[in-house]
C-alpha cells in the first residue's frame, strides 16, 4: 500500500482524552520536530490504575496527570524506552503514588562505541532511569480490570517495548509505530536490522488499534506497517543507487535522499541513513573500510 501519515491531532493540554474504553490519553506540553505535538502518556482502568510512559519531567504535565488520577491509586508505571520525553517523570509519579515502575530495562545503545564515536544521542538518553522491574518478552502483568503484556520491539533503542491491553485488540505501540511519521532509527542507540525484525513482529500481531506515543492513532495497524516496512525499503534503495551512482559519503547522500526534507533535520536523516548502511554492510551489499561510521566512505560491495 502507498504509505500515508496523518498529521490530524489535538493535543489537548491540559487534559485527557479518551481513546478506547478504560484508556485516556494525555499529551505532555513538549511539542517538536521529534515529538510533534508533544508525548503521549496513557492512563489505563477506572479504580486503580497504570500509567504508561509519564513522558518528560515537566510540571505542567505532572500536575495534568495527578488531576486526572485524581487521587486514585497508581498500581504501576510502564515505560516503553528511556529517552527524555518518555521516561523522566516516571520518577516523580512514582514517588507520588507509591507505584512499582515496570520496563525491559536501563538504557544502552544497541552497539558498543566505536573507536573515537562520540555518541549524538546522549543528550536525549534517561541513563538515570532503573526500573523496580524489568519485563522480559511476553511477560504478562495484570491489575485491577487490566492486563498488559509486554511486546519487545526494539529498533528505535535497544531497550523498546510495546504493551498489548489483553482482550482488546490495542497495542501501545510507542515510538516504533506513529501515524504522523515513521520512526527514527538512529546508531548507536538504534539499530535498523532490529527495527525491521520488530516491524514484523507487529505485521504478525491481530491488533485493530495501536496508540502511539505521539500523534493520533493508527487504526488499521497491518497494512499501515506493511506500508512503513515498504518505505523503509525504497528507502534502502535509494541508498544503493546513491552508492552505485557514485555518491561515497553520507553527507552526499542525505543531500539527495532529503533534498525537500528541512535542512535542520539533515543531521538525524544522516543517522537515519547510517542506521541503513550498518545493516546493508552487515548483508554484504555495501562495503566500507572497518565499521561503518557516520564520515565513513561507502561503496557498492565487490
Amino acid at each position: 500500500m502507498a504509505l500515508e501519515f496523518d498529521a490530524r491531532f489535538d493535543p489537548s493540554y491540559g487534559g485527557g482524552v479518551i481513546v478506547a474504553p478504560g484508556v485516556l490519553r494525555v499529551t505532555a506540553p513538549n511539542p517538536g520536530p521529534f515529538t510533534f505535538h508533544g508525548t503521549n502518556s496513557y492512563i489505563v482502568g477506572q479504580d486503580t490504575l497504570a500509567v504508561i510512559d509519564p513522558g518528560p519531567d515537566d510540571d505542567a504535565h505532572f500536575r495534568t496527570l495527578l488531576a486526572i488520577i485524581a487521587g486514585r491509586p497508581v498500581s504501576h508505571i510502564f515505560v516503553s524506552h528511556t529517552h527524555r520525553d518518555h521516561s523522566p517523570l516516571a520518577a516523580r509519579l512514582k514517588e507520588h503514588t507509591g507505584a512499582v515502575v515496570l520496563a525491559e530495562g536501563p538504557h544502552r545503545p544497541a552497539r558498543p562505541l566505536l573507536i573515537g564515536e562520540v555518541n549524538p544521542l546522549d543528550a536525549s538518553a534517561d541513563t538515570d532511569f532503573v526500573p523496580d522491574v524489568a519485563l522480559p518478552d511476553g511477560r504478562i502483568v495484570d491489575g485491577d480490570g487490566w492486563s498488559l503484556r509486554t511486546v519487545l520491539t526494539p529498533g528505535h533503542t535497544a531497550n523498546h517495548a510495546a504493551f498489548a491491553l489483553e482482550g482488546t485488540g490495542i497495542l501501545f505501540s510507542a515510538d516504533h509505530v506513529m501515524a504522523w511519521a515513521t520512526s527514527i532509527v538512529a546508531p548507536p542507540d538504534g539499530a535498523m536490522a532490529d527495527y525491521m525484525a520488530s516491524l514484523d513482529r507487529l505485521i504478525e500481531r491481530d491488533d485493530r488499534l495501536l496508540l502511539p506515543g505521539h500523534g493520533g492513532l493508527v487504526t488499521a495497524p497491518r497494512s499501515f506497517m506493511r506500508g512503513l516496512k515498504t518505505h523503509r525499503k525504497m528507502r534502502e534503495r535509494a541508498i544503493l543507487e546513491r552508492i552505485r551512482g557514485g555518491d561515497r559519503t553520507i553527507k552526499d547522500m542525505v543531500k539527495a535522499i532529503y533534498r525537500d526534507t528541512d535542512p535542520l533535520l539533515h543531521g538525524a536523516a544522516g543517522l537515519s541513513v547510517l542506521a541503513h548502511l550498518e545493516d546493508l554492510v552487515a548483508r554484504g551489499l555495501v562495503s566500507t573500510d572497518g565499521a561503518p561510521a557516520i564520515d565513513g566512505t561507502f561503496a557498492p560491495a565487490a
